[in-house]
């Protein structure tokens, strides 16, 4: 009972400024005179998220998959190749301007390209939320793999242990908390390269129910699948500090 009290307190600033917004939110729409179609009303945005006619299972079932999906391929991908580039200096040498490369190109402009290559659905919006997550995961997982105490190193050395057993007894343990940091942010851009791809070419999704609510002038629906789509995004990142608290409690920011 203490503990959900003092976890209550924690999160009771966000849960404040949350409230302070709706209040701000709902002054500006009724004092400010503004049409419904450029801000809508916070009642009639929570109408909207309940509207029978809208699909919404389907469209939140749709873009959660996709988002996992982004999630999941991003954070395996980045893993497996920064523990190349950190295994290797010859790999590191020549895998990391290619990655540097494919980072910078625009993400947006190779959405169209994603569906030429595999089709539509719901597998283009994976790659694209991949693609625009798994740099940080490289990165991360490559550093937290080479900071690291030396004389763990020298330990393993002494015990005649092999390059392999090192790296997957030690290095990666070490490497963690980096990790998962990253998978922090990755959690937050899965989701965006997924509604990204939603936005380019979808007939199902979050992203498609705010595309066409363009047409109709419907703002209150936009704003009803934009917080099922953050709502989404929180559920995810709530995920990777459960796992980031299991796996490194000992990491800084984990013990609450």
């Amino acid at each position: 009972m203490g503990r959900m009290k003092d976890k209550l307190i924690n999160y009771l600033p966000a849960i404040l400024l949350f409230a302070a917004l709706i209040a701000a939110w709902q002054a500006a729409v009724t004092f400010g005179g503004l049409r419904p179609y450029l801000l809508p009303s916070p009642a009639s945005v929570i109408e909207a998220m309940f509207d029978p006619t809208i699909r919404w299972w389907g469209h939140i079932w749709a873009t959660g998959i996709a988002i996992l999906g982004a999630f999941l391929l991003a954070a395996l991908s980045g893993v497996f190749l920064g523990c190349l580039v950190a295994w290797s200096p010859v790999i590191n040498r020549a895998l990391m301007p290619f990655l540097v490369f494919l980072n910078t190109l625009p993400k947006v402009a190779i959405a169209p390209l994603f569906l030429i290559w595999v089709g539509y659905g719901i597998f283009p919006n994976i790659l694209m939320g991949a693609l625009i997550g798994f740099f940080p995961v490289v990165i991360n997982t490559a550093v937290g793999l080479s900071q690291i105490d030396h004389d763990m190193i020298d330990l393993g050395r002494v015990f005649s242990a092999p390059k392999w057993k090192v790296f997957l007894k030690i290095r990666i343990p070490n490497a963690y908390p980096y990790i998962l940091s990253a998978l922090k942010v990755t959690a937050t851009s899965a989701v965006v390269g997924a509604i990204v791809g939603e936005f380019v070419a979808s007939q199902h999704g979050l992203g498609y129910v705010i595309v066409t609510s363009q047409s109709s002038m419907n703002t209150a629906l936009a704003f009803a699948a934009l917080i099922y789509i953050s709502l989404i995004g929180l559920v995810l990142f709530a995920a990777v500090g459960l796992l980031s608290r299991l796996l490194a409690p000992w990491a800084e920011g984990n013990e609450a």
